[in-house]
């Protein structure tokens, strides 16, 4: 299976680390954001708001996320 296209910086501490324990750190970093990068996690994670009104529902925030810029007056809160 091919890894997911992204660029990760491991900054190492240990100098005696091989290249195959850098390479199972990457493999369980690229898991743990697989995980945590999905739709519902997105949507767990964001409120939308459109003017006087703020939606939690996957669907409308998904809707509202297809394009590249939201409409005016809309906005993504992060709730972190």
């Amino acid at each position: 299976m091919r890894g997911p296209k992204r660029d990760i910086l491991v900054i190492v501490k240990d100098q005696y680390l091989s290249d195959q324990d850098i390479e199972q750190e990457v493999q369980y970093l690229n898991e743990m954001l697989r995980v945590t990068e999905t739709h519902a996690e997105f949507c767990k994670a964001h409120e939308l708001v459109n003017r006087n009104h703020i939606t939690n529902r996957p669907g409308k925030i998904l809707k509202a996320i297809r394009f590249t810029e939201l409409q005016p007056f809309r906005f993504l809160i992060n709730k972190n």
